[in-house]
């Protein structure tokens, strides 16, 4: 198999997808920085998510999203894990497609329910309709994150590294 040329890995998909998950333990394989865009505007604030939505609102949320993937997106050599909602700024498009290869960890609605069932600390989750609220991001994100998308990857019923170990045989660095 070719070898796929890449400056950075950008992981995007539906809450529940493994995207977090599956850029740690790629980092580690690939020798690669890892950062995850919500633990990385948690560390910078020094506030939780659910805060910075319920003071700033989503808009505020996704300003402060867009300046970190402005910066980390210039660096080299980094795995970074994206929030489910970080594609809608096309802005954060363009970054992404310039900066490196964007893989799509797909996960189906069955699966993306049951992994994120006892999730307290997503605020879009924080609803009575968690069901709705999820099928309506899954139904309005997804032809986002396959137009973006180099490579893209189903996770249902497999496990981290297995998700992994599929990326890295496409990118060539695993036989």
């Amino acid at each position: 198999m070719k070898k796929v040329q890449f400056q950075n890995i950008f992981l995007i998909g539906p809450m529940g997808a493994g995207k977090s998950s599956v850029g740690k333990y790629l980092s580690d394989e690939l020798d690669m920085d890892f950062y995850d865009t919500d633990e990385e505007i948690e560390k910078r604030t020094g506030v939780d998510i659910g805060w910075i939505y319920d003071v700033e609102g989503e808009e505020g949320f996704r300003k402060r999203e867009i300046n970190l993937i402005t910066e980390l997106s210039s660096l080299s050599n980094i795995v970074l894990a994206t929030g489910g909602g970080t594609i809608l700024a096309p802005e954060i498009q363009s970054l992404l497609k310039k900066h490196g290869l964007v893989i799509f960890l797909d996960v189906s609605l069955e699966y993306q329910h049951n992994r994120t069932v006892n999730e307290s600390r997503r605020p879009m989750l924080r609803v009575l309709n968690r069901s709705e609220v999820i099928e309506k991001l899954y139904t309005e994100r997804t032809p986002i994150y396959n137009k973006l998308a180099d490579y893209h990857v189903l996770t249902d019923n497999r496990n981290v590294r297995m998700v992994a170990e599929d990326i890295m045989q496409w990118l060539g660095k695993k036989k």
